[in-house]
């Protein structure tokens, strides 16, 4: 089975919060949860002021989305399903396969999410992956409270084609000495000089997604 993250950002319309929730709460995160090859899925609320506001993204086996239940569900919605996503302000859904892993799964989601994402000139792919592998990751894995860190490659969506998930405990971490140090090496500086597209985004841990139509496990 091939590792692999769906990442959807969404933004209902002003107004319409209470209805989306319910039914991503309650209907769309749960049916998906029920699939063989789904392990875990969570919302998040963005904690950067940008828009879309809210995340959702489901850690699967890439192969889940070819199969027949999981077609099903996108082939026929019910109306509710229908209602809402034909309201929704902007809907990005994304598909990525793991490229590495850093730091061990916690027992509770992270509170927050810090992505990454990048597209570099392409022969210079081999440098960004050494700048990640042998000093950015073990730089921030050596913050207080830098959980985890995964690594992925776009298979499916318009976005940069890398992202990095970043799984954090406190966001203060960000106003630290040690985190600007680094975020500002030469090496960093060089790789960058190579990124022809970037994103960074920041979320807030909302919910976690439960099998069986149960409401999430918001806070």
């Amino acid at each position: 089975m091939t590792e692999g993250l769906l990442y959807v950002l969404s933004q209902p319309r002003d107004g319409d919060e209470a209805g989306f929730h319910d039914w991503y709460d309650n209907e769309h995160g749960p049916a998906r949860l029920a699939l063989p090859g789904v392990r875990q899925g969570h919302r998040y609320r963005a904690a950067d002021g940008e828009a879309p506001s809210w995340l959702a993204w489901y850690d699967l086996d890439l192969e889940v989305l070819h199969t027949p239940g999981y077609r099903r569900l996108r082939d026929e919605r019910s109306a509710r399903e229908t209602a809402v996503m034909s309201a929704l302000v902007s809907l990005d859904r994304r598909v990525y396969e793991l490229l590495d892993d850093h730091g061990a799964p916690a027992a509770a989601p992270p509170p927050l999410l810090l992505a990454r994402a990048m597209t570099v000139e392409p022969a210079r792919e081999p440098g960004f992956h050494a700048w990640y592998a042998e000093e950015h990751i073990p730089s921030l894995h050596a913050l207080p409270g830098w959980r985890r860190t995964r690594r992925y490659v776009l298979v499916d969506g318009e976005a940069p084609r890398f992202l990095a998930l970043h799984e954090i405990d406190d966001p203060g971490v960000f106003d630290t000495d040690a985190y600007r140090a680094a975020t500002s090496t030469p090496w960093r500086a060089e790789i960058m000089r190579t990124v022809t597209v970037e994103e960074r985004r920041s979320f807030a841990y909302h919910g976690t997604f439960r099998p069986g139509g149960a409401p999430a496990a918001a806070q």
